[in-house]
C-alpha cells in the first residue's frame, strides 16, 4: 500500500503530469478456427461496446491446436475516452468494482478478464449465441505520451513520465472510485 498519496496529489497540479485512461481494448479469443464462432464472438463485442469488432490473427503456426499463421482466431475493440471509462464503470460492476493488486503492472496497465459475458449488466442471454468470456485491458498514461508511438519524429519517453503501479492504483480508486484488493472473496448482500 502506498503511504503518501499527496505526493500524487502535488504532481497531478502540472497539466502535463495528470494520468488519464488513454484505452481501453476488450477482446474475445475463440481459440481454434471457425467462421461461425467468429461471426458470434463479433456479434457479442458490437453488443457490449457499440462499435465495429476488428479480427485478430495468430502470430504463428501451432500444430497441436490446429492453428495457422494468419489464420483469424479472435476479436476486438479499442474503446478511447468518455467511451473507456463508460465501459470501465459499466463492466466493474460485475466484481462490486473492485481490481486486484496484481493486476497491474509497472507502466500504469491492468487488465482482467470476465467469463461470461452475460454478467454485463444489460446484456441478456441469446441462444443462437451462447456464453463468451473477455478480457479488459486498460492502460494509464500521461499526456505527452504519444511521441513514443507517433509516426514522424518518434522519442524515447523517459521512465519518469510513466505511471507506476502505485499512482496507477491511486487513480483507479481516485476517479472510478474502485477498491484494490489483494483476494478477489464473494460478498453476498
Amino acid at each position: 500500500m502506498v503511504q503518501n498519496y499527496k505526493e500524487f496529489e502535488q504532481r497531478w497540479k502540472h497539466p502535463m503530469q495528470k494520468p488519464f485512461i488513454s484505452k481501453v481494448v476488450v477482446n474475445i479469443g475463440i481459440g481454434s478456427s471457425g467462421a461461425q464462432e467468429l461471426k458470434k464472438a463479433r456479434r457479442v463485442l458490437f453488443e457490449l461496446t457499440d462499435k465495429k469488432p476488428s479480427t485478430t490473427k495468430a502470430k504463428k503456426n501451432v500444430k497441436e491446436w490446429a492453428i495457422r499463421k494468419n489464420q483469424a482466431i479472435g476479436a476486438r475493440v479499442t474503446l478511447r475516452k468518455k467511451e473507456a471509462e463508460e465501459f470501465l464503470k459499466k463492466v466493474l460492476i460485475i466484481y462490486d468494482n473492485r481490481i486486484l493488486r496484481k493486476a497491474f503492472d509497472h507502466k500504469g496497465n491492468f487488465s482482467f478478464g470476465v467469463d461470461e459475458h452475460i454478467k454485463v449488466p444489460g446484456i441478456k442471454y441469446d441462444p443462437d449465441l451462447g456464453i463468451f468470456g473477455f478480457n479488459v485491458s486498460c492502460k494509464i498514461e500521461r499526456p505527452g505520451h504519444r511521441i513514443k508511438y507517433r509516426k514522424k519524429d518518434r522519442r524515447k519517453v523517459g521512465e519518469h513520465h510513466y505511471v507506476s503501479k502505485d499512482e496507477a492504483m491511486y487513480f483507479m480508486q481516485k476517479f472510478l472510485k474502485v477498491e484494490i484488493v489483494d483476494v478477489m472473496e464473494q460478498r453476498f448482500y
